[in-house]
């Protein structure tokens, strides 16, 4: 991973005689979520009858757009860490208020790994640029006051009056569950894809399941 461990006890990999999957370390990552999310990307993008996606390729020369609670959000922090590994991977946008920016060590460690990192407020101005579209909702459990939520809740609604905006292929992936951050009046938009994507993690979490079961997945 490339950040430091939350606290708490450390996960007992390096003792550990069977495969280990994080499903997800507080505000720390969440690897099979980045996973899915790729897969999503590249099955979106494919055409109906063409050769299987090439997951791994999808996001060269695009944009990812990065959207909300940047700094508890551990499916983003995994997702842009994935990202830096790709052959050739995306520019990453950071869009978040000041208080929820994406965590200096991840900032840090994509930019040694040569990933073009933009770090801003503002949504609108980057959004007609954007490949793809990834929205985190602000989290309340994070928070240690109510005030401190609330004074950074709702700071970013898409809904179909923003998408206007944005590329007629791009795709809007969102880990769910969502409180307001994504209006319900753009679900049937079809660059939607957070159900599609909610689904993909049933699958990809079953192909993994499979691996380190000893499954040969390309038989």
């Amino acid at each position: 991973g490339g950040l430091p461990p939350p606290a708490g006890p450390p996960p007992p990999a390096a003792p550990a005689q069977k495969p280990i999957l994080n499903a997800g370390d507080g505000v720390g990552e969440h690897p099979t979520q980045a996973l899915l999310d790729l897969f999503t990307v590249a099955t979106a993008w494919a055409e109906t009858g063409a050769a299987p996606p090439d997951v791994l390729a999808c996001l060269a020369g695009k944009q990812l757009t990065l959207l909300g609670d940047l700094k508890h959000g551990r499916t983003t922090h995994s997702l842009a860490l994935l990202c830096s590994r790709l052959a050739a991977p995306p520019s990453l946008v950071l869009v978040s208020p000041p208080e929820l920016r994406m965590p200096q060590a991840v900032c840090d460690k994509l930019r040694a790994r040569g990933v073009a990192v933009e770090e801003t407020d503002a949504l609108r101005q980057v959004l007609p640029q954007t490949d793809v579209l990834y929205v985190t909702r602000v989290q309340r459990e994070r928070f240690a006051t109510e005030e401190a939520y609330r004074a950074v809740a709702g700071s970013y609604v898409v809904d179909k009056a923003l998408m206007e905006a944005a590329p007629p292929r791009c795709v809007v992936l969102h880990p769910l569950p969502r409180v307001d951050e994504i209006s319900t009046d753009f679900d049937a938009d079809p660059r939607a894809r957070y159900f599609e994507q909610m689904e993909n993690g049933m699958y990809v979490r079953m192909a993994l399941l499979a691996l380190v079961l000893g499954a040969d997945l390309a038989a």
